[in-house]
Order: structure tokens, then sequence, then C-alpha cells
């Protein structure tokens, strides 16, 4: 009997969490979504009017759609994009870390602290954390990679300068591709 109770709870235990995970997957986005976010990307100052009457539908169907998207976390933000180039920033590289062991958190909280890291992504292989980082010029891009190594969490690192960005950001192939 009680073999029997251990798999009945271990059955329900089961149906939860299948359940839970079904619940939070990532929903794709459907050929309305996809139309939004695409003229949103092309014109990204225009108003849910605008886009209401450029999709041929309802405005309060566009701004459901838009809370809906960002509910879901796939829009993020309608901030402006900007370039660090122009704003001072011309030498960009991309800093591979090897963090000592157990102390990540310590190694991202000083990394948030130095502005010319854009991005810290936690990676596989030989390195820990590999982040985009910008610099005024090479001797300040060496300035900045000594202040993130100061901090005694990260142990070494390794860097690569971009002579060339051959395709920037982009999105838009990404949204065509999820509803083909």
């Amino acid at each position: 009997m009680q073999v029997f109770v251990k798999a009945l709870v271990r059955l329900h235990s089961l149906r939860i969490e299948i359940r839970e995970s079904v619940v939070n997957m990532p929903e794709e986005i459907d050929q309305l979504d996809a139309r939004l976010l695409l003229t949103l990307r092309a014109n990204p100052r225009v108003g849910v009017l605008e886009v209401s009457r450029r999709l041929g539908v309802a405005r309060g169907t566009v701004q459901a759609r838009m809370d809906k998207l960002q509910r879901r976390g796939v829009i993020t933000g309608f901030g402006p994009e900007l370039d660090p180039m122009q704003m001072g920033y011309p030498v960009l590289a991309f800093v591979s870390l090897e963090i000592v062991q157990g102390r990540l958190e310590e190694a991202v909280a000083g990394l948030r602290r130095v502005p010319e890291v854009l991005e810290a992504h936690g990676v596989t292989g030989d390195r820990d954390l590999l982040c985009r980082v910008v610099a005024h010029d090479n001797g300040h891009l060496q300035d900045v990679i000594n202040g993130m190594l100061q901090k005694g969490a990260v142990q070494r690192s390794m860097s690569a300068i971009s002579m060339t960005r051959q395709i920037p950001y982009r999105v838009e192939p990404l949204i065509s591709a999820a509803v083909a």
C-alpha cells in the first residue's frame, strides 16, 4: 500500500511539473504580432493609431497586442537606439573573463559599476563571462580591462577588438522566420 501511495504522490508531482512547464513555455508570435513588430522596428516613432491604420486593424487590437508582447517580455523597451561610436566611444571589444570559482556574483556586481561594459553574458567554454565593452581609444580600453581585473573576482581576461561591424544588431529576420 505504501508503494502505491508513493507512486500516486510521484504521479501527481509529475502532472504538476508538466502543467507548470507548459504554462511557462514561451509562446510563439503569430502573423499579426510579426507585422506589428516589423512595423515598430521600421518606424520606432510611429503612434499606435498610425500602426493600426498601416496594419488594417483596430487601435484597441494594436494596443492589446503591444501590451501582451510587453508582458511576455518580447518588447523590452521603446527608448532610442544609441550608437556609442557617435558618443565618443569608437573602440568596441569583446572581453572574455575567467572568474574565480564561487565569485561570479561579485564579478558581475563589479562589472555593473564599469560604464563602458555594455553587456555581460554567462557563456560555456574556457571562460565564464563574455562582455561587450566600448572605449575612447586602445589606451582607454586597457584601462577599462585593468579596472575589470582589479576586484579580485576576475582571474584572467582575453579580448578581441572589433575592426568592423559586418552585420549590425538585428531582429527583423528572426521575426520573419518565426512566422514562416
